[in-house]
């Protein structure tokens, strides 16, 4: 049998919870306060990662989404702004910045105003294919003391947490 996990602080604030309220449900704590530090630290550590590279979280979301819907690498404002999970004027904002790299460039897909897209450079695809790589081995470092069957125990734990957060809509990144 595994021994149990050291205690943390998250075990130290259930338990004064528990002691100061009693009969009041503390169960929660040793969840959201542990999901809530390790998306500081995972936030933390993408920002930094991300500050080196030169990119910000919001562009990297932009070139990803475009990169993930596939060749030719173009997608409707509107679609980036679903994709991306937010509104159609933080997309605006983001296009200009990445347009204004050269990391996007606005297109058409047809004729009239609605044909407008926003089309992935190769400068953009490129900067991508670098920072996600370096991300992604950054992410695996983080979670690396979980061996694989273990990782994908909490993958499944958490999409059934969310899947249970009925109605909730995850939009945004972390701290936003």
């Amino acid at each position: 049998m595994a021994a149990d996990p050291p205690r943390d602080g998250a075990d130290a604030i259930q338990d004064a919870w528990r002691r100061e309220l009693p009969g009041v449900p503390v169960e929660s704590i040793g969840v959201i306060t542990r999901i809530w530090w390790a998306a500081k630290v995972f936030g933390d550590e993408r920002r930094r990662l991300l500050a080196k590279l030169g990119v910000d979280v919001a562009t990297l979301d932009l070139l990803s989404t475009l990169r993930r819907s596939g060749p030719p690498y173009r997608m409707r404002a509107g679609e980036l702004a679903e994709a991306c999970m937010v509104t159609r004027g933080a997309i605006t904002q983001r296009v200009e910045r990445a347009a204004r790299a050269g990391l996007v460039e606005r297109t058409t897909t047809g004729s009239g105003y609605h044909a407008r897209a926003v089309a992935l450079t190769d400068a953009g695809n490129a900067l991508l294919d670098r920072v996600v790589a370096d991300l992604l081995a950054t992410e695996d470092r983080l979670i690396g003391h979980l061996a694989p069957e273990r990782r994908d125990q909490l993958a499944d734990l958490l999409r059934d947490l969310l899947a249970g957060l009925d109605g909730t809509t995850v939009t945004g990144q972390v701290g936003d």
